[in-house]
């Protein structure tokens, strides 16, 4: 193995290891912090499948889960909640957030005009027509921007 193979491979994995954390918390998670897998089990049945969906669920919904006690409601509630950030986002915090999203030119500047500078990274945007108005066209487009910017970074 080349050394550039294996410094792709290791950016590779950092990028799954960083989805990992910024994805949704499973359940599982809870389970070694005193609350058993039956009642993981039930929770699941009861729809919610995430630690975050536990952790900003009322206390009074949680107690209507059919063998889940006010003591475990309140274990589970304070579980949650130490994996789960729930506290407030100061505008600082926010602004750095939102100055690390880039926007990517669609190749077209009235388009990026009107869409306020391209289309912009962390968020979904929605193209939509009738047939053969240049949807694909875009799509095939921002797919190139993306992988020629990469490239440019790179080097």
């Amino acid at each position: 193995m080349t050394p550039d193979e294996a410094s792709t491979e290791d950016n590779v994995q950092d990028d799954v290891e960083e989805d990992i954390v910024c994805g949704p918390t499973p359940l599982s998670k809870l389970e070694g912090n005193g609350i058993s897998a039956s009642d993981i089990k039930r929770i699941i049945e009861a729809g919610y499948n995430t630690v975050e969906a536990v952790a900003y669920t009322p206390k009074r919904a949680i107690l209507l889960i059919k063998g889940i006690s006010e003591a475990k409601a309140d274990k589970l509630l304070s579980e949650a909640s130490k994996l789960v950030p729930m506290g407030f986002t100061t505008a600082t915090e926010f602004h750095q957030r939102r100055s690390e999203l880039i926007s990517i030119t669609t190749g077209s500047k009235q388009l990026d005009t009107l869409l306020a500078g391209g289309i912009e990274t962390g968020s979904i945007t929605e193209i939509f027509g009738e047939f053969r108005t240049g949807k694909s066209q875009i799509c095939h487009t921002l797919a190139v921007t993306c992988q020629v910017r990469t490239i440019r970074v790179k080097n």
